[in-house]
């Protein structure tokens, strides 16, 4: 029989989805929400555990947890951090207590929020990381917000990455085409009926 409070985590987890992330507040803009954003973080945390040589296993778990305390405290940007108080170590008890996940994902986010190790420096990067890349195609969205920030974030936040590999893809994200993706891709154009 299933543990009633593991079926309790993953209705919870699902409920991401409808967790704003407050850069919204700025531009309205259709920012990605809690969950969009920890599916991000995972594959950016992955590419980068690839370069560091890291363990993936653990990057997986760490960046899935590395922010599920907004569940409960939700998220706080970087104006409303400064008038914010939460307690994300009792979200993430309140959370996980119970479930056959308790042992296991507790000290992973302790050792997530002190950064001492290198798959927790991965995940943190790849959180930051994800900013970028949102800022990045919200511009070629023709939004202006990316413009404005660059500089300050270019003076604050890539001093504060903590790999090489992360610096690299930070400056790589500047001169990237959001649309490659599929530009690139086999499509109509490159090999169905509308190639030339």
């Amino acid at each position: 029989m299933t543990n009633k409070r593991d079926l309790e985590l993953i209705y919870e987890m699902g409920c991401l989805r409808h967790i704003q992330r407050t850069w919204k507040q700025f531009l309205g803009a259709d920012f990605a929400n809690l969950a969009e954003h920890t599916l991000r973080v995972a594959w950016i945390a992955l590419i980068l555990a690839k370069e560091e040589k890291a363990d993936t296993g653990h990057i997986i778990k760490l960046a899935l947890a590395h922010d599920i305390a907004e569940s409960r405290t939700g998220d706080v940007h970087y104006v409303s951090r400064l008038y914010t108080k939460r307690d994300e170590n009792m979200a993430v008890a309140d959370i996980l207590k119970g479930t056959s996940l308790e042992e296991e994902f507790l000290p992973l986010l302790e050792e997530y929020e002190k950064r001492e190790t290198l798959e927790s420096k991965i995940v943190k990067d790849a959180d930051t990381l994800d900013v970028d890349f949102e800022l990045h195609e919200q511009a070629a969205n023709g939004n202006s917000l990316e413009k404005q920030k660059h500089a300050q974030r270019a003076e604050s936040v890539f001093p504060k990455l903590f790999t090489e590999s992360a610096k690299r893809m930070w400056k790589e994200i500047e001169t990237s085409n959001v649309h490659d993706w599929h530009f690139n891709a086999r499509n109509r154009f490159s090999e169905g009926d509308w190639k030339k």
